[in-house]
């Protein structure tokens, strides 16, 4: 699972990220009530499955004690994926199915990661509710408990690779619903932002699985040759290793973009407050229609930064021609329209990520029919978030006083850009302006109609 330091998607960074941060802090609100209702429905299922399926079965105390400690070891190289980690425990697990009882083993799974935690619990570095979050993660095995239940507790054979197939679904299946139940409902992580990384995790299980089916066949002659699965989980680590510290690195440099971005921006508005806080007023604007568009994660961050940075090459202009009050003669025009192209360049020269968005800002003043600058694009040749920003800056301009008018009325700004769509603004940016514009509208009607906190009755009031 290779890892680019300077292409880790923005979804990904802000998941990894928020579950970094929860491993300190104890559970609360919706995450606290989530996460107990799944550790005690599986305790419903785990506690009372020994007494209800025999065993033939009955390996010695230290075995069993091998098995919990090697799962303890497995579950704490964790491969970094979103909003949660792929760990080698499955080279634990399926050993740990044939050896131990199978109705055992959904107790012995919790007490391993229980087991595992203890360390970062003492250090301080993960909170001790945490040992609650591992036992509502561990339904994952009770999916393969059941199936192997259901088919007759048996010594591992590759002719029974059928029942094998269909203990890993069940595993596959358990996890997916509990997991993405609990990032849902406890934090509001949506189902299909963790697919993609339930795929990784499940990958990296079914690649796993022959070789802990392999210590399983060889622990039927002695039970700690399950061990041998061991030195591969070491080896894992070392690569566990290598991908968080390139996710640092990723996290990282994008604070670094992110600040540079923002240090830029304040530069622009220490030059001409006015161009600073349009700037800023845009950046707000642009998220509300990229989101009313559906852009991606990525794109929408490439979208922030044009936005912040789309005025960035006036400081190349001079301020008298940037405050004229009237209309600029034709030499004016001309320097002025030079300001995308000394954007531009100016973050080519910052480089990384803000190189891409150099070229983005370069294309916000060009027209859906070809009359912009500075290349003449039109249409879908020029890129979507320079066509979002075009018409979000223009929206702006009008509802904004200017050193020339006064800020245009809303129903004649909105007008202004529905009569400009297909021609100046691309049609599909022009509505989804008029959709946002008319929903900020009704949120300003609102909250000047809500009654203030001294306006209710039997509220105190203080007069100036």
């Amino acid at each position: 699972m290779a890892l680019k330091t300077s292409t880790l998607d923005p979804l990904a960074e802000g998941l990894v990220e928020t579950a970094r941060e929860r491993q300190t802090r104890a559970l609360s609100g919706r995450d606290r009530v989530v996460t107990w209702a799944l550790a005690a429905g599986f305790a419903a299922v785990a506690v009372p499955l020994p007494l209800l399926a025999d065993s033939a079965r009955e390996p010695a105390a230290w075995t069993l004690a091998l098995l919990v400690i090697a799962y303890a070891i497995a579950s704490r190289i964790q491969f970094e994926v979103a909003s949660g980690s792929a760990v080698p425990t499955q080279l634990v697990l399926v050993p740990m199915l044939f050896i131990a009882p199978v109705a055992w083993v959904p107790l012995l799974v919790p007490l391993g990661y229980a087991f595992g935690l203890l360390v970062d619990i003492v250090a301080g570095r993960v909170h001790a509710e945490r040992v609650a979050v591992l036992v509502g993660g561990s339904w994952h095995c009770l999916g393969p408990a059941l199936v192997l239940l259901a088919a007759g507790e048996r010594p591992p054979s590759l002719d029974d690779w059928p029942i094998y197939l269909g203990a890993l679904a069940a595993q596959f299946a358990f996890d997916l619903v509990s997991s993405t139940a609990r990032e849902w409902l406890a934090v509001g992580v949506p189902p299909r932002a963790l697919l993609v990384p339930m795929g990784w995790v499940f990958l990296v299980d079914s690649l796993l699985a022959p070789i802990g089916l392999l210590a399983a066949l060889a622990a039927q002659s002695s039970p700690a040759a399950f061990l041998l699965a061991l030195p591969p989980v070491l080896l894992l680590a070392v690569f566990a290793r290598e991908r968080a510290a390139r996710i640092d690195g990723a996290l990282e440099l994008s604070h670094a973009y992110r600040g540079t971005a923002f240090l830029l921006g304040d530069v622009v508005e220490a030059d001409d407050s006015y161009t600073g806080s349009h700037s800023r007023d845009v950046v707000e604007l642009v998220l509300e229609v990229a989101d009313e568009l559906g852009l991606d994660e990525a794109e929408r961050r490439r979208a922030e930064f044009t936005a912040l940075l789309h005025d960035i090459g006036k400081i190349r202009i001079p301020n008298e021609i940037i405050n004229k009050p009237g209309a600029l003669d034709p030499p004016e025009r001309r320097l002025m329209e030079t300001h995308t192209i000394e954007g531009e360049r100016l973050l080519e020269r910052v480089g990384g990520l803000l190189e891409g968005v150099g070229s983005l800002v370069r294309s916000c003043h060009e027209r859906w029919d070809g009359g912009g600058y500075p290349d003449g694009l039109s249409g879908e040749a020029i890129p979507l978030v320079s066509r979002i920003v075009c018409a979000c800056d223009a929206f702006n301009a009008m509802r904004t006083d200017r050193s020339y008018r006064k800020a245009l009325p809303l129903e004649v700004a909105i007008e202004e850009i529905e009569r400009n769509a297909g021609t100046q603004f691309a049609p599909d940016v022009a509505r989804a302006l008029v959709r946002v514009a008319r929903r900020y509208e009704a949120r300003d009607v609102e909250d000047a109609t809500a009654p203030r906190p001294q306006d209710e009755p039997g509220s105190a009031s203080i007069a100036a």
